[in-house]
């Protein structure tokens, strides 16, 4: 049977998308798992991957154009099954939230024959309850009886109808679970809000794989001696570009136009500064010397970062603060946006909250977001929202910088490299590690001397960070 491939809403704010590039032509075999296409919004770009085995049958909508979420974007198709071809272009789906979907909808979507059996033989019902499992495109196999010897009454079809309606997940997610047989009750998702994504459902199946892929990745953070590299927050570079021409398109296009825009909209002034960061680096070690048997456990200075740039945003309200238009936004809370490079570009995921968060809270959630985005899996909701960014450099030889602001926020931070320096302290001579700070703001929001003020409570707490208990 057929299935249909829908532009994915991968945002709660999502309404249309385009189709950056096809992976696959036309009639060629896939795999499940496989890139199929590339999602491009105004924020970022997603690769959509094959939900299932077979033949890209059709395909409906053409690199650069754009259409509504839930329109029916190409076809997979079982090799040999010869289905109608759909004319006149991208065929419309019904209205909704995709990303977000019931995953009763999505079992919906997903052909009957992927629908697993239920193991160990027969799944004893009654005809009501068969009945009403149809009605309500509830899988009867996934359901527990509690009538004589295990048999399924209606009342278990329905509370199997509710629990699942409860549970938010991706239709692809969805459809790899249904497909493998797994229960999504007993998923734990890590996408926004608790949302199971793919990945979910794949480290369900295949656990033994991905405990060596997160093993590997935590053996490469350790090793970054500053621990600016330990949440991903780390350049590799653009990769060994050979002369010639490429189009300006997909995530550069992105970036040129976010950088430009901001560039012409708003006034940018750059303060710079040196932190003396030497108690951070020696609780940083100390803490890390003692979670050394905790394989889980990282901890780098872009994490005290976050916390110490979200402590002082609380004392000066007036650099957490967008604008649009006319109108000045001063935020209650602190939504950290914090730059990743990758090969294809940078990236700015945001911290929902960053101000609620203890320092080990942040490492964790810093580091899944880092992950995600080297992965490809960030939404446009991960990436909207900020109130404040922070773009670090420490991996480099660059000590200050001009970062430019993400359009609309007051502020963003640019970290320079931690070096060890002769200063003078008390009258006398001695070697502290420091950090060069970079602060740029929009001079039409915030004046120089309340940005300076900032920049003095933020190198007040890296000194001293014991005050940011308070």
């Amino acid at each position: 049977m057929s299935i249909e491939l829908a532009m994915p809403k991968l945002g709660l704010t999502m309404k249309t998308g385009k189709v950056s590039k096809w992976f696959v032509a036309e009639g060629a075999m896939v795999k499940q798992g496989d890139d199929l296409f590339e999602v491009e919004t105004d924020k970022i770009t997603n690769k959509v991957e094959s939900p299932a085995d077979g033949v890209l049958f059709q395909i409906l909508v053409q690199p650069k154009q754009e259409v509504a979420v839930g329109a029916v974007l190409g076809i997979i198709a079982e090799p040999g099954e010869n289905p109608a071809r759909v004319e006149g272009g991208a065929a419309s789906s019904p209205a909704g939230d995709a990303d977000a979907a019931s995953p009763a909808a999505a079992q919906k979507s997903t052909p009957a024959a992927a629908q697993p059996p239920r193991s160990g033989g027969r799944a004893f019902s009654s005809p009501a309850a068969r009945r009403l499992a149809c009605e309500l495109d509830v899988d009867i196999a996934c359901v527990v009886g509690s009538g004589p010897e295990g048999r399924i009454l209606e009342r278990d079809v329905r509370a199997r109808f509710d629990a699942v309606g409860k549970i938010k997940i991706t239709p692809l997610a969805a459809v790899v679970a249904a497909r493998a047989g797994l229960d999504i009750t007993t998923l734990t998702g890590t996408g926004e809000g608790g949302k199971i994504v793919r990945e979910d459902v794949e480290r369900a199946l295949h656990p033994e794989k991905f405990a060596a892929e997160e093993a590997k990745a935590q053996a490469g953070a350790a090793s970054c001696a500053d621990g600016s590299g330990a949440n991903g927050f780390g350049a590799n570079g653009f990769g060994a570009d050979g002369p010639g021409t490429v189009p300006m398109e997909g995530m550069r296009k992105i970036i040129a136009d976010n950088m430009q825009a901001s560039l012409q909209n708003s006034a940018q002034l750059t303060l710079v500064s040196e932190a003396d960061v030497t108690a951070c680096v020696d609780i940083i070690a100390d803490l890390r010397a003692r979670h050394k048997k905790d394989k889980d456990f990282r901890l780098s200075m872009n994490d005290v970062l976050i916390l110490a740039v979200s402590r002082t945003l609380k004392k000066h309200p007036r650099m957490n603060a967008t604008l649009d238009g006319d109108t000045i936004t001063r935020h209650a809370e602190v939504h950290m946006g914090v730059a990743v490079a990758l090969p294809e570009g940078l990236v700015v995921p945001v911290l929902h909250n960053a101000d609620d968060m203890g320092l080990l809270r942040i490492a964790s959630e810093a580091r899944l977001l880092a992950g995600r985005a080297r992965k490809g899996g960030l939404t446009p909701d991960d990436m909207s929202g900020g109130t404040f960014t922070i773009t670090n450099m420490a991996h480099s030889v660059v000590d200050f910088f001009t970062p430019i602001l993400k359009p609309g926020e007051t502020g963003i931070l640019g970290v320079g490299r931690v070096t060890e320096k002769p200063v003078v302290r008390n009258g006398a001579i001695v070697v502290r590690s420091m950090m060069g700070l970079s602060l740029t703001f929009d001079h039409r929001v915030e004046d120089g001397a309340p940005a300076a003020e900032f920049l003095k409570t933020l190198t007040e707490f890296l000194a001293e960070p014991a005050l940011l208990l308070f």
